[in-house]
Parts: structure tokens; sequence; C-alpha cells
């Protein structure tokens, strides 16, 4: 699961070159497992504590103002200013594109199984 989620950053990423582009390259690859640490840990606590499909948890979240997103948000972009020294610029174009790599992953999941668990 957490090599899925380390591909679809480096994906997400990608095709967002605003962010990519300014990511260190020296540092590009400990920032996208620091990205898919904090996704992978947010995610599998939001399933244990709903015990519902990841996909519904997901789509509810951020229904519901996006406490999932949010939290991982939260985390994640002091993670990155602490560690990595990303000006709050880059660290706020990566908390943009979090939603987005949510539903990525969600509809991965979705799809590798067909329930969303």
């Amino acid at each position: 699961m957490f090599d899925d989620i380390v591909n679809l950053v480096k994906e997400h990423l990608n095709q967002n070159p605003q962010v990519q582009n300014n990511l260190p390259a020296d540092q590009a690859d400990a920032i996208h497992n620091e990205i898919a640490t904090h996704v992978a840990n947010h995610v599998n606590n939001q399933q244990t504590k709903t015990g519902g499909g990841l996909l519904s948890n997901l789509q509810n979240s951020m229904a519901s103002g996006g406490m999932l997103t949010s939290a991982i948000e939260g985390g994640l972009v002091s993670s990155l200013a602490s560690k990595f020294g990303l000006s709050p610029a880059i660290t706020g174009a990566i908390a943009g594109i979090l939603p987005g790599l949510l539903q990525k992953y969600a509809q991965k999941k979705m799809g590798s199984n067909g329930t969303g668990q």
C-alpha cells in the first residue's frame, strides 16, 4: 500500500509542475516519502476509526469540510517546513493538491478490489 501511495504522490506532483519544479532536487524523494507517510497514516487511521470503505470515508470527509484532508494538511505542512525548510508557498501548493491526490488514491483503491476498503 505504501509504495502505491508513493507512486501516486510522484505521479501527482509530476502533473503539477508548479510544485514539482520548486522542490529541491536532492530532497525530492525524501519529500515524496514524507507526503506518502502522512497520507498513509491518516488514511489508515480514518479507516480504523470508521470501519467503512476508504472511498466513502474520503468522499464524506471532503463533503463535510475535509476533516481528513485538513488533518493531513496541517501535519504535513508543518513537517515539510521543519524537516526540509520548504517555504510557505511550496508547502501551501502541496497542501492544495492533497484533495486530488486523496481522490486518486481512493479511486485506485476502489478499482483494485471493488469495495474501496
